[in-house]
């Protein structure tokens, strides 16, 4: 796939496509508690790809930090994907953390992946089928292979020094209130603020109802100057958001701060910025 999303139209004609996995990534629940009643409904024929307990580091005291590439290969593989399949990834909030799935698998090295433009409220909009949540099956094996790619993600380590050097430009999707440390943090024990030399992209600018704004706006909104981009949130599901969102514009280098504002507002010894 040539374009990291993907419309509605598009899936519907492509499901009877063999090597098409199609997968829910939704959320149970939610830090910025946006509320769905989908949460028991799935487009046809879906796999559930649950980002919070299988493709995380459970034993990370950070939440939803990617697993280990040995860990994502042997769950992927118990989905059924295969190193041929074309991924589709969808959530129940239109985008919102499907973004964080086609991240992963871009890190692992899988290129052919898309996330559904406006998820299953635009799917559901369209009249195309769905059906209830069935109990998890099992599929047969995948062999699907795990290619980590280091350059994608980046490490406390790598943004301090990035302050210095300003090789990069980091990005942070978070809330404006959130951003300028006016706003309280939604977990507990965080200092309020930004890494400094940060610029605030709020993910809900680059949406509406649910899908990415085109991209003659996107154009407007977020302006570059070539050089490498890195995205933070809160606990890097909606910095892939942003990242999306450039990468429908342009190409330089993009990387995530997995670890993001959750690991760096918790270590006093760190920079903030107000």
């Amino acid at each position: 796939m040539t374009e990291p999303i993907v419309n509605a139209a598009w899936l519907q004609a492509n499901l009877k496509n063999p090597n098409l996995i199609l997968l829910d990534a939704s959320f149970k629940e939610n830090q910025s508690n946006i509320k769905t009643d989908l949460e028991n409904i799935q487009i046809k024929g879906a796999r559930f790809f649950d980002i919070k307990n299988t493709f995380s580091d459970n034993n990370n005291t950070l939440p939803n930090t990617i697993p280990s590439p040995e860990k994502f290969e042997f769950e992927a593989k118990k989905l059924g994907i295969n190193k041929n399949s074309t991924i589709v990834v969808y959530d129940n909030l239109g985008i919102y953390s499907s973004p964080r799935a086609w991240w992963l698998f871009k890190v692992m090295g899988h290129q052919n992946v898309a996330v559904l433009d406006g998820g299953l409220p635009e799917w559901i909009s369209q009249k195309y089928p769905v059906e209830s949540i069935p109990e998890i099956p099992n599929y047969a094996i995948g062999n699907f292979e795990a290619k980590f790619d280091p350059e994608l993600i980046k490490s406390k380590e790598q943004i301090l020094e990035n302050i210095q050097t300003k090789d990069s430009v980091l990005i942070d999707a978070r809330a404006e209130n959130r951003f300028k440390g006016i706003g309280s943090e939604p977990r507990p024990g965080l200092r309020s603020g930004h890494i400094p030399g940060s610029i605030n992209m709020p993910y809900t600018q680059l949406l509406r109802n649910g899908k990415f704004l085109p991209k003659e706006e996107l154009v407007k909104i977020l302006k570059t100057d070539g050089r490498p981009l890195i995205f933070t949130c809160g606990s890097g599901v909606t910095a892939c958001i942003d990242l999306i969102a450039y990468e429908l514009i342009g190409k330089n280098p993009k990387s995530v701060y997995d670890g993001s504002w959750t690991e760096w507002g918790q270590l006093e010894n760190l920079p903030i910025e107000n």
